[in-house]
């Protein structure tokens, strides 16, 4: 059997039960409306487990690319409210990737800073003058 602490492990056995954390997650988000996020880069994954559970939640609808601050994906997985969020540097290199279990990942949302600026632009724009409520 490989050493557990070795680094370079192709597999260590955790995208199952990742894949059940990741159910538990879900029962939660339904029940309660709470997130979870996975950080990937935390846990101890070879690269044969990481393959494993990508493989295993699969592709779904929805894929949207956020340029701000390096270029980010955020990907629906095959299980609604499955999220697969990966950052990558300028280099396109992954530097940090996230499973989050949500209705709507978070870096997809818009801050109420940035819809206030919004409101303001587009009264500007209008010509009108602009009431914000907060």
């Amino acid at each position: 059997m490989p050493s557990i602490n070795s680094d370079d492990e192709p597999w260590r056995g955790n995208a199952l039960p990742l894949l059940n954390e990741i159910r538990h997650a879900l029962e939660q988000l339904l029940s309660s409306g709470e997130t979870t996020v996975i950080d990937l880069g935390a846990l101890p994954m070879g690269p044969q487990d990481e393959a494993e559970l990508l493989a295993a939640l699969g592709t779904g609808e929805v894929d949207a690319t956020i340029n701000a601050g390096g270029p980010s994906s955020v990907r629906e997985t095959a299980f609604h409210g499955v999220w697969l969020v990966t950052h990558r540097n300028e280099l396109d290199e992954i530097v940090a990737r996230f499973v989050e279990v949500a209705f709507v990942p978070e870096l997809l949302m818009s801050q109420p800073e940035d819809v206030a600026d919004s409101i303001a632009a587009l009264a500007k724009n209008l010509g009108v003058e602009q009431n914000i409520r907060k």
